[in-house]
């Protein structure tokens, strides 16, 4: 059963910065592409950033390159979303998802949320001006 815990949200001001975690069980951990991603109220969801089943590839959205990057510490089946210069534009729930790796779903597919299997509760980021 793969299960995902988010944490590390909260309120910031604008410029500020935040890093998410996300507690990851899944088996085998490098079989699974990880994301983040988020909804703002009365928005469709957004795919923020993605990261390989072996970690050997990330990609984020262009609402956010250069602001956030997503990692992972595999050794702690982990994965993180750092966040700086954040804008009140980034104020959503931001959820951890998970796929199990298989044909025809890539970076692309992931990030629109084809092949996100698995979802955490979310976790709240809310950015004031």
């Amino acid at each position: 059963q793969v299960q995902l815990r988010e944490s590390g949200g909260g309120s910031v001001q604008a410029g500020g910065s935040l890093t998410l975690s996300c507690e990851v069980s899944a088996s085998p951990y490098n079989s699974f592409w990880k994301g983040w991603f988020r909804q703002a109220p009365g928005k469709e969801r957004e795919g923020v950033a993605v990261i390989s089943p072996a970690g050997a590839l990330t990609r984020t959205s262009s609402s956010v390159e250069g602001r956030f990057a997503i990692s992972q510490n595999r050794a702690e089946n982990t994965v993180y979303l750092e966040m700086n210069s954040l804008e009140p534009e980034d104020t959503a729930m931001y959820y951890c998802a998970a796929g199990r790796a298989r044909n025809g779903i890539a970076w692309r597919q992931f990030i629109s949320g084809e092949g996100a299997d698995y979802w955490g509760q979310g976790t709240q980021v809310t950015v004031s001006s």
